[in-house]
C-alpha cells in the first residue's frame, strides 16, 4: 500500500474546540457530520453545553459554485462523446480527434475562467472578491497544466514543432504584454514611453519578433542617433530562422541555418556595434541565449517556465522532447536561485516536463480542491493508451478510480447527479456497484425527480433499486391517501404484500363510502391483478359492480358466487358480499339455482358460527350487532324464498 507524501491537511471548524471536548462524527457518501459530545475522560466537572450545533463537512463545495457548474455540465457532454468516438479512433485521425477533444475541454476551463473573473470584479463584498479571485488562479493553472500535457502527450509534438507550440502555451499564458502594449501604443510618443523598452523586451523573450521590429521602427523614427542600430537590430531579428509550421526545410537546415545567424549575433556584440545602447545590447545578449541577461529580466519574465522557453528559443530551438527535463529542471534552479522552494504548480509542471504522466496526476490530486481535472485528463490519456499498464493496488485501474471518485462528488450535489450517471456508466470494473450505492441515498423529495431516478434504474435493469424506489413512493401515496397512485407503485415494484395492503384500504373505503375511488385504474389491472389474491378479489368484485350495472344479473351471480367459495376474498367482507347478492335474490326472475342458494346458505351460516361473543355493556356494540342481526335475518330470508322458487322453478323445468 502506498504511504501518504505527508500529513492530511486540517480543517479548522469554527467553534468547535477538539482540545477540550471529545468529538463525534459520522461517515457519508460524500460528506462527514460533526458535533461535539459531553463526553470527557480527564474531567469529571458538570456538564455544560458548549456547541450544540451539528456541522456539515463536504470533500467537495466545488460543485456548488454556480460557475463551475457550467464547468461541470459543458466538460460531461465532452466526456461522453470521446466515450461514444472510441470504437471510431483510428489511425491518423485518432490523434487529430483527441487533440480536439483535449482543446475543447481547455475551451470549457478558459470560458469559466473568463465569467469567474468578471464575477470577481462584480462582487460587492471583499472577501467574496477574494474567493472568486483564488477559483480564478486555479481555473488558470489548470488551463496552464492541461495544456502543456497536450502538447508533450496528445500532441507528442517532435523536436521543431514542440518549441513552437511551447511558444504558444507561453503567450496564452503569459499575457501581461497586451495590455501593456495597448498602454504604450495609445501614448502620444511610444518610444518616449517609460515602459516602451520593457515593452520590446517582453516581445522578444516571447519570440514576438515582428512585433518588436515594428516597436523599434518607431525609436529608429524618433532617435535619429540609434536608428541605425534599431535596424540592424530589426534586420537580426527578421533574419532568425525558425521553423514555422508550413515550412519543409529540415532540422538539419534550420541548425545551419541558425548557428549561422547566431554566429552574425555574436559578431555584432563583440564589435560593441550596440555598446551605445544598454537596451540593444541587452536585447543582443537575450538573443544569443545568454543565461545572466535573461536572468536580469526576472520581473518580466514572472515564471521559470518561461524563462525556460526563451532560453531554448535563443539556445537550442530544436530541443529534442528527451531533454526538456534537463533544461526544465536547470531552469526552476537558475530561476528560484536558492531563494525559495518550488510551489505545488512548479513540481506538476517538472513532472510533465519529465514525462511522468503518474506524477502529474498525482501531484494535481494533492493540490487541487476537486476531482474533475484528474478524472477528465487521466480519462483522455488513457484514450491515448498511455496509463494501460497502471493499475491501483485496490484492483480498479487509475482512470476508472478518479472517475469514481469525481461521479460520487456530483452525487452529493441536488441536481449535478444526474452527470454523475454517466461517469459510473463509463467505469466497466465498479461503476454499476458504485451507481447502485449512491443512487439509494439520493432525497425523493418530489414525484418527478423520483420518475427520474426510476427511469435510470429501469434502462439498467437495475431491479432491487426499483423495486425499492417504487416502495417508498407508494408508502408516501398511502401516506397522502392517495390510494389509486399507491397501487399504481406497488404494482410496478411487483411487491404483492403492499397491494394487498393498498387492496386492503381499496375495500375499507368502499365499505365507508360505498362507492369505489380511482375507477379507471382498477379497471385496467388487466394481469396485475395476479399480483396477489387481494388484488385479484378488488380487480373481480369491481367487476362485479360493473356487469350488475350492466343488467347481466347471471353474470353477476355467478362472479359473486365464485368471490365467496373461492376463498380469495376476505372473511370480513363476506357480509358485504351477501349483502349484494340481496338485490339479486329478490329479483321477479330467479337467477341464483337451487345449489347456488345452498352455497350461498352455507356461507352465511359459516360467517354466523364464527362470529365473535362480545359481553359488556358497550352501546354502540350493541347497535352494531342489532344491525347485523338484522341483515342475516333478512338474508336468510331472501334465501329461504329464492331456495323455494328455485326448487319449483326447476321442478317445473324437470316436468317438461
Amino acid at each position: 500500500m502506498e504511504e501518504l507524501d505527508g500529513e492530511p491537511t486540517v480543517t479548522l471548524i469554527p467553534g468547535v474546540n477538539s482540545k477540550k471536548h471529545q468529538m463525534c462524527f459520522d461517515w457519508g457518501p460524500g460528506e462527514m457530520l460533526v458535533c461535539e459530545t459531553s463526553f470527557n475522560k480527564k474531567e469529571k466537572s458538570e456538564v455544560v453545553p458548549s456547541c450544540p450545533f451539528i456541522y456539515i463537512i463536504r470533500k467537495d463545495v466545488d460543485v456548488y459554485s454556480q460557475v463551475l457548474r457550467k464547468l461541470f455540465n459543458e466538460s460531461h457532454g465532452i466526456f461522453v462523446g470521446l466515450q461514444r468516438i472510441e470504437e471510431e479512433l483510428t489511425g491518423k485521425s485518432r490523434k487529430s480527434q483527441l487533440v480536439r477533444v483535449s482543446k475543447n475541454y481547455r475551451s470549457v476551463i478558459r470560458a469559466c475562467m473568463e465569467e469567474m473573473h468578471q464575477v470577481a470584479i462584480a462582487a460587492k463584498d471583499p472577501a467574496s472578491g477574494r474567493q472568486f479571485s483564488s477559483q480564478v488562479s486555479i481555473l488558470s493553472a489548470m488551463e496552464l497544466i492541461w495544456n502543456l500535457c497536450e502538447i508533450l502527450f496528445i500532441e507528442v509534438a517532435p523536436a521543431g514543432p514542440l518549441l513552437l507550440h511551447l511558444l504558444d502555451w507561453v503567450r496564452l499564458h503569459v499575457c501581461e504584454v497586451d495590455s501593456l502594449s495597448a498602454d504604450v501604443l495609445g501614448s502620444e510618443n511610444p518610444s518616449k514611453h517609460e515602459s516602451f523598452w520593457n515593452l520590446v523586451t517582453i516581445l522578444v523573450l516571447q519570440g514576438r519578433l515582428d512585433e518588436a521590429r515594428q516597436m523599434l521602427s518607431k525609436e529608429a523614427d524618433t532617435s535619429p542617433t540609434s536608428a541605425g542600430m534599431c535596424r540592424i537590430m530589426g534586420e537580426l531579428m527578421r533574419t532568425m530562422p525558425i521553423l514555422s509550421p508550413g515550412n519543409t526545410q529540415t532540422l538539419t537546415e534550420l541548425e545551419l541555418k541558425w548557428q549561422h545567424w547566431h554566429e552574425e549575433c555574436e559578431r555584432y556584440l563583440q564589435d560593441c556595434t550596440f555598446a551605445s545602447n544598454p537596451h540593444l545590447e541587452s536585447l543582443c545578449k537575450i538573443m544569443l541565449g545568454d543565461e545572466a541577461a535573461l536572468l536580469e529580466q526576472k520581473e518580466l519574465l514572472s515564471n521559470w517556465y518561461h524563462f525556460l522557453v526563451t532560453r531554448l528559443l535563443y539556445s537550442n530551438p530544436t530541443v529534442k522532447p528527451i531533454d526538456l527535463q534537463y533544461y526544465a529542471q536547470s531552469s526552476l534552479d537558475l530561476f528560484l536561485g536558492g531563494e525559495s522552494s518550488p510551489e505545488p504548480l512548479d513540481n506538476i509542471l517538472m513532472a510533465a516536463f519529465e514525462f511522468d504522466i503518474h506524477q502529474v496526476i498525482k501531484e494535481c490530486s494533492i493540490a487541487l480542491s476537486n476531482w474533475w481535472f484528474v478524472a477528465h485528463l487521466t480519462d483522455l490519456l488513457d484514450h491515448c493508451k498511455l496509463l494501460q499498464s497502471h493499475n491501483l493496488y485496490f484492483g480498479s485501474n487509475m482512470r476508472e478510480c478518479l472517475l469514481l471518485e469525481y461521479a460520487s462528488g456530483l452525487f452529493a450535489h441536488p441536481s449535478l447527479w444526474q452527470l454523475g450517471v454517466d461517469y459510473f456508466d463509463y467505469c466497466p470494473e465498479l461503476g454499476r456497484v458504485s451507481l447502485e450505492l449512491h443512487i439509494e441515498r439520493i432525497p425523493l423529495n418530489t414525484e418527478q425527480k423520483a420518475l427520474k431516478v426510476l427511469r435510470i434504474c429501469e434502462q439498467r435493469q437495475m431491479t432491487e433499486q426499483v423495486r425499492s424506489i417504487c416502495k417508498i413512493l407508494a408508502m408516501k401515496a398511502v401516506r397522502n391517501n392517495r390510494l389509486g397512485s399507491a397501487l399504481s407503485w406497488s404494482i410496478r415494484a411487483k411487491d404483492a404484500a403492499f397491494a394487498t395492503l393498498v387492496s386492503d384500504r381499496f375495500l375499507r373505503d368502499y365499505c365507508e363510502r360505498g362507492c369505489f375511488s380511482d375507477l379507471d385504474l382498477i379497471d385496467n389491472l388487466g394481469p396485475a391483478m395476479m399480483l396477489s389474491d387481494r388484488l385479484t378479489f378488488l380487480g373481480k368484485y369491481r367487476e362485479f359492480h360493473r356487469v350488475y350495472g350492466e343488467k347481466r344479473f347471471a353474470d353477476a351471480a355467478s362472479l359473486l358466487l365464485s368471490l365467496m367459495t373461492s376463498q380469495i376474498a376476505p372473511r370480513s367482507f363476506w357480509m358485504t358480499l351477501l349483502t349484494d347478492a340481496l338485490p339479486l335474490l329478490e329479483q321477479k326472475q330467479v337467477i341464483f339455482s337451487a345449489e347456488q342458494t345452498y352455497e350461498l346458505m352455507q356461507c352465511l351460516e359459516d360467517l354466523t358460527s364464527g362470529r365473535p361473543v362480545h359481553g359488556g355493556p358497550d352501546t354502540q356494540q350493541c347497535q352494531d350487532d342489532d344491525i347485523e342481526t338484522t341483515k342475516v335475518e333478512m338474508l336468510r330470508l331472501a334465501l329461504a324464498r329464492n331456495l323455494a322458487r328455485a326448487i319449483v322453478r326447476e321442478g317445473s323445468l324437470e316436468g317438461f
